[in-house]
């Protein structure tokens, strides 16, 4: 698994060798799926726009010499020859410079796209986001990613982006340097110089010094720079931990409100962002001594070529021309040779974003090798609910509660009693297949449907909250319309296109309201209800649980029921009884 927590690794080039492995790994699935042709065009499309434009800079350095040359020469017929020659350079590379960036940004977004698809499909199946919600009280099986909203949202696009701009300027830079070293050895001539009454030549004198300016100035950037790693990961992570808080903030600003917690949050929320600005101050100051010496080693880079060739040309060994195609060739070369020392800081974020992306990914297949491994199972006994030898635990392993031989047969009504906290929304979980720290063997009537506690609403149309998660189109007015009036929300009746955000518009009421009228909608022959209806009068919950249990008796199902009032025994026909365990640890289930 990636390293998350960016400490120095014991092996450099061990971590490098697994942070490129993982990159690949997240690079080549978009490489040969079902995109694959269109894919590869891009990147060959790229690819050879960057070696035109290297072809072009080589171009360049050509009339560099010739027009430089015309000058000193007073030449006019070579030097007006030369920029209607510049003109039509500069033209070809204005159509390669517009279509390179048209067709990068094409393939950068088609990959995201594609990529994030992926991931948004591993991270909705098999409950991996429930799972992953989890593991933030406990073990979870080795799921412990932070933030997936924003490692899909930001780290993918981040991840695409750089990972095809640091490889094509990595490819720009080989070729580069393959098609320039040798124009530079060409024009550096022999350096000669006299030892202990020898004389010594240096072939390529210019190609040798680029050489050591480049890779003096590489090692001084990994370490100038290095912590920037550590740091960018951190900051991504604090970055995301504050805007999630944010979040929560607006999702539940009627109950802070009611509170009074407003200073409360802001305390909170000032105390995330210290984190977020502390962190940025960290990394900014490592960033400002990066910069201190790359725009020192940049300007002494523009000047270093003329220091080295000028002996050569004020001697006359060499014209203008060539002096300055010297300084475009070592200018090509070192910028080749200094792709590392530009590229660090993107290396860097680069480097943490796969990291996050890595461990996300790995963090995905834990929980779907745990998910195969879960041994309860919610198929089956189309007539009721059956479970043997369940032990339902904690996220960290502590037991629960344990379950035996229990059975709710078609016509039943079960009522499921028991004290706060001895696990019986968990086992509503268990018996719904989606918790994992769970096992034994269960099964259920497929064909049943369960009210959590707290409902969902999408935001939208008032007919998309009903339906969900079907299609609206599902189903007739006349059937939602019904559906309403059923659960006692006759004033809704006429609203079912209107837009809104319905689980802060409506009451805890109207919302448990409308979760029930979402199931008289679908008519399942069980029902599994969570405390479903302790926001409604005793008149209300009357009348909604009598549709209820006409509804299942008619669909040959039963009803199973969580409740703390003394109005719903009347609704139902038996119960199970939570106790604590002789031993003192969890509660024992009989009914």
């Amino acid at each position: 698994m990636a390293q998350t927590d960016g400490a120095a690794p014991t092996n450099r080039w061990t971590t490098i060798r697994h942070t490129a492995a993982s990159a690949w790994a997240l690079t080549r699935p978009y490489f040969v799926s079902e995109q694959r042709w269109v894919a590869c065009g891009l990147l060959a499309a790229v690819v050879a726009l960057n070696l035109a434009f290297v072809y072009l800079a080589v171009l360049f350095n050509q009339w560099n010499q010739v027009f430089y040359d015309s000058l000193q020469e007073k030449n006019s017929v070579v030097f007006w020859e030369q920029l209607w020659r510049f003109c039509y350079l500069a033209f070809i590379y204005i159509v390669i410079a517009v279509y390179k960036f048209y067709l990068s940004q094409l393939l950068e977004i088609r990959w995201r796209a594609w990529l994030t698809q992926q991931f948004l499909t591993r991270w909705l199946s098999g409950q991996a986001f429930y799972v992953m919600e989890l593991a933030r009280f406990g073990p979870a099986q080795g799921a412990q990613a932070d933030n997936p909203d924003q490692r899909i949202q930001e780290d993918i696009g981040q991840f695409t982006a750089m990972t095809l701009g640091l490889a094509m300027g990595l490819l720009h830079a080989v070729v580069t340097l393959a098609s320039f070293v040798g124009i530079l050895w060409a024009l550096s001539g022999d350096f000669g110089f006299s030892l202990g009454g020898s004389d010594y030549a240096i072939p390529g004198f210019m190609v040798w010094m680029a050489l050591l300016y480049c890779g003096v100035g590489s090692v001084l950037t990994h370490y100038i720079g290095r912590s920037q790693i550590a740091l960018n990961f951190q900051q991504q992570r604090l970055e995301a931990d504050f805007r999630h808080h944010l979040v929560r903030v607006r999702e539940y600003s009627e109950s802070i409100a009611l509170d009074g917690g407003a200073d409360n949050e802001n305390q909170r929320l000032r105390g995330r962002f210290d984190g977020v600005l502390g962190n940025f101050m960290r990394l900014l100051r490592a960033q400002k001594n990066l910069v201190w010496f790359t725009s020192f080693f940049g300007q002494a880079a523009v000047v270093f070529p003329f220091v080295v060739a000028a002996p050569r040309f004020f001697s006359g060994a060499i014209k203008l021309g060539d002096l300055m195609q010297i300084s475009s060739a070592f200018g090509q070369v070192q910028g080749a040779m200094s792709w590392f020392v530009e590229s660090y800081s993107s290396l860097a974020t680069w480097r943490a974003t796969t990291d996050r992306l890595t461990g996300f990914s790995s963090s995905l297949a834990s929980i779907a090798r745990a998910a195969r491994l879960t041994p309860v199972s919610a198929a089956g006994a189309d007539s009721g609910v059956r479970a043997e030898a369940v032990r339902v635990c904690l996220p960290d392993g502590s037991l629960m509660l344990a379950a035996d031989g229990l059975r709710a047969m078609a016509g039943e009504r079960v009522l499921l009693q028991g004290p706060s906290g001895s696990g019986k929304s968990s086992l509503f979980r268990t018996l719904a297949g989606i918790w994992p720290f769970a096992s034994g063997a269960v099964q259920r009537s497929p064909d049943a449907m369960f009210i959590p506690q707290r409902p969902y609403f999408p935001n939208g149309a008032l007919r998309e909250a009903l339906a969900y998660p079907d299609l609206p189109s599902r189903y007739s007015d006349a059937q939602l319309q019904q559906a309403l009036t059923d659960a006692q929300l006759p004033a809704l009746v006429d609203d079912l296109d209107r837009q809104a955000a319905w689980g802060q518009t409506l009451s805890g009421g109207e919302q448990q309201r409308l979760a029930i009228a979402r199931v008289l909608l679908k008519r399942p022959a069980w029902v599994f209800a969570d405390e479903a209806t302790s926001a409604l009068d005793d008149a209300a919950q009357a009348a909604v649980y009598g549709k209820l249990v006409a509804m299942t008796t008619e669909r040959g199902g039963g009803l199973v029921s969580i409740a703390h009032r003394d109005g719903l025994a009347a609704f139902h026909t038996r119960a199970w009884v939570l106790a604590p365990a002789s031993g003192g640890v969890g509660f024992v289930l009989s009914g």
